[in-house]
């Protein structure tokens, strides 16, 4: 099985403690759900910086910057992409950019 990488883009936590804790129960939920296709569970990313060809480095991940990741394992992208829908972030505005991963060495 190939690995793919979602990448997470947008949203945010949600406010108040409840909304965290029901946000944070739909994500055990949809990992408990994947079960073994869970490769890392990831996380939210922080503070970016972005470098350039030239070596320049800028503020930011650009136009739609990244928010999380998570590794799963799938037959196929779109076995991927079908197990990326369940994704809780996908409730809160956000969006999943699913890639393929290989072993390159």
């Amino acid at each position: 099985m190939a690995k793919y990488l979602l990448i997470y883009h947008g949203g945010g936590m949600p406010e108040g403690q409840a909304a965290q804790e029901q946000a944070m129960a739909a994500w055990g939920t949809w990992f408990q759900n994947l079960g073994p296709a869970l490769a890392d569970g990831g996380n939210p990313v922080g503070q970016t910086k972005t470098i350039a060809a030239n070596g320049a480095v800028s503020d930011g991940g650009g136009a739609n910057p990244a928010s999380g990741y998570s590794l799963i394992e799938a037959d196929s992208l779109d076995g991927a992409v079908e197990l990326a829908k369940g994704c809780p972030v996908l409730g809160g505005g956000s969006t999943i950019e699913v890639a393929e991963t290989f072993n390159a060495m």
